[in-house]
This record gives C-alpha cells, structure tokens and sequence, in this order.
C-alpha cells in the first residue's frame, strides 16, 4: 500500500512524524491524478484505511482537489451529543456516572484536543498521571471505557474516520465481602423488626438494594413462591433492572413465609415507610448499619447481601449457571468471582483424570 511514515525536525530540534498516503489514480479518460495527504489518523492502520478510502472517492468521482476537509470537533465540543446519545441508551445511574467521569476526568485531560488529534500517546500519558494521582486501575479503566465509547459514537455519528485503540489497564479483579451462614442469622435476629423482612428477603434472593426498594406486590406471586425482578431505582429514578432485563426469582420457604407475614396494605411497595413511599438510599444504609452493629459484625451494605446469597448458593454446590440468572448477571464471568468458594471444583477436576480413556493406551504403544 502506498502509505509511509515521514519524520522531520521542528524549529525546537525536536523528532516529528506522520503517516501519508500517495494515490495514483487513472481515470476513464486517461489522466492519471495524484493525491498526496496526511493520514487525519496518525497511525499505520488509520493511514491504509484512508488509502483505500481516497481510492473509492477518486472511484466515486467524490473526491476534489482541494476541498477542505470536514471539520472535527474537540473531545469537549462533541460530549454534549453524546451525552445526547447515552441518555437514549443508558440508564440514568450510568448516564450520571459518565457525567461524573468526563468532568472529572476526561474533559481535564482531552476535552480542548480535537477528535482526530487523540492518539495513543496521549491515552498512554493521561493513564501514566492518574496513577501517580493515585486513582485506582479500576477508575481509570472506566473513565477509559467511557472514552472508547465516545469514540465510537462519533464513527457511529460519521464525525470521526477511525476511533484510536483504548488499551485498557490490567486490573485484579475485586475482593468482595460476604457473610458467614453464621453472621447471616445473627445479622437477621438483630435487625429491627421493620427491617428484618427486607434483610432476609435480601439474603435469600440476592436483589440488588434498588431491587428490593422498587419491589412492588404485583411482583411477588405469594402463591407460587416466586418474585419477578422487573424494576429497579436510583435516587428516585425508577427503571429496569440493571442488563435491562427482568428476570424471575424463586421463594424458598423462608423467605416466602417472610413475606406472607410481612403483607400490608400501605400502598403498592412490599418494602415502604409508614406512609407507604418507597424508601430512600439513606433509610436503607443507616438501618444495615444499625443492624450488623448490633449483631457485633463490621460494617456492611445491602451489596454484602447479595454477595452472600451467591456465596452461600456456590458453597452449597449450585451450579455457576444457575447463580448467574438469579443474580441477574449478563455473563458467566461476572459470576466467576464466586467460583473458588465451591468446595468440590477443585476435587472434580483432578477426579476427571481417575477414568482410564478406552483405547487410548493401546493406540500410543502403552502397556
């Protein structure tokens, strides 16, 4: 292909460089038309991507000579369209948290660089700084993905060519913390009475905290022992579940005696204050903090429920599939986490070597 990389010196003595295209192309009538421009993507591949763009527009007869290119907006000058396009897409917790990381974060770094002017170098160098901020790689990788989806918008939007590669950090995976069988009957016995169903319930159905707060009647089928997740809320925002999929969730006897007893005729939501208004974040974060003091536990949050009722399913032998659709997890490995708490995997997996394969000695000249 004909594209190459062309070096030179700035007035300051400094290494410069940048990829080219140099097209030759002959028309129908005979005249052959030359096209010499730098790649708008400062990368090979960008480089022989615009090639073969330059062809089929000279093809085209699309392309004229001298014609100014499109104009490309900056990071900053393109955020409100898609922010636009997450608003249509996202729910609102996700929205918020693209929001969040932009300000914070992206908008700082890249927001006066236009589109086509990012490249690698300029990620590598704004992942090199918020580590030594001492941001966690976890941080950086979602501001970074939120990065790589802006770009991809703007290819989707035909406002940007050729998105540059976002490499991601690599990243442990995160420490979780769930409950002993133990710590979660003490945690149960100390809860106040008002709270102890919604402590229970989370315990033995895994709902993630604005599941179990959004949670209504026309949801809870007392009579064939099942709930359907089909709503979640955040900070007043009532929506699908996180994934955007509902999903359905056996009773097993405990909870759904729970829930028999704690039937009341307050209003629409199976967990409510007095006057029958879903619970605020707050209500919910103070109580399980209240609750686990009292039973001589550290401090945990509704998420330690939902971790607990995975671990405790793994521990008790379940299979990873079964715990990923009530857990409501779009893939498996999300739900891999879990994976070391069974107690016979590791057992299973060297047990596979016990059988003797039929043939398989013979066939190799084994005795």
């Amino acid at each position: 292909m004909s594209v190459r990389l062309r070096k030179w010196k700035s007035k300051e003595g400094k290494v410069q460089e940048a990829w080219w295209v140099d097209v030759k192309f002959q028309h129908p009538d005979g005249r052959v038309e030359r096209v010499r421009k730098a790649s708008p993507v400062n990368t090979r591949r960008g480089a022989e991507q615009y090639e073969r763009e330059l062809r089929q527009a000279l093809l085209n007869g699309a392309h004229t000579r001298g014609a100014p290119p499109p104009e490309v907006p900056t990071v900053k000058g393109f955020t409100e369209r898609f922010l636009t396009y997450s608003s249509n897409h996202n729910k609102a917790s996700t929205l918020a948290a693209k929001q969040q990381l932009l300000d914070s974060h992206l908008l700082p770094a890249f927001g006066n660089l236009r589109l086509d002017r990012v490249g690698q170098a300029d990620i590598e160098s704004f992942k090199a700084r918020k580590r030594k901020e001492g941001l966690s790689p976890k941080t950086i990788n979602n501001a970074l993905t939120v990065l790589r989806t802006l770009f991809a918008v703007a290819v989707e939007q035909e406002v940007l060519q050729h998105a540059p590669r976002v490499k991601l950090l690599k990243a442990e995976k995160p420490e979780f913390d769930f409950l002993t069988f133990e710590e979660a009957e003490r945690l149960i016995a100390a809860a106040e009475p008002s709270w102890r169903t919604m402590v229970l319930v989370g315990l033995h159905t895994g709902l993630r905290r604005g599941e179990l707060i959004a949670l209504q009647w026309d949801a809870a089928d007392l009579v064939a022992g099942r709930l359907v997740v089909k709503r979640n809320v955040w900070r007043g925002h009532f929506g699908s579940p996180k994934g955007g999929r509902s999903r359905e969730v056996p009773l097993n006897a405990v909870a759904l005696d729970a829930l028999k007893a704690h039937r009341h005729l307050r209003g629409p939501f199976v967990f409510c204050d007095d006057q029958g208004a879903f619970l605020k974040n707050d209500t919910c974060r103070n109580a399980i903090l209240r609750a686990s003091k009292r039973a001589g536990l550290r401090p945990i949050g509704w998420h330690t429920l939902r971790h607990s009722f995975a671990s405790h399913l793994v521990m008790r032998g379940v299979p990873l599939k079964a715990v990923q659709e009530l857990l409501g997890h779009a893939s498996i490995e999300m739900t891999m986490r879990y994976a070391h708490l069974s107690p016979d995997v590791k057992k299973d997996a060297v047990r596979a070597l016990e059988a003797r394969p039929r043939g398989t000695y013979g066939a190799h000249g084994m005795s």
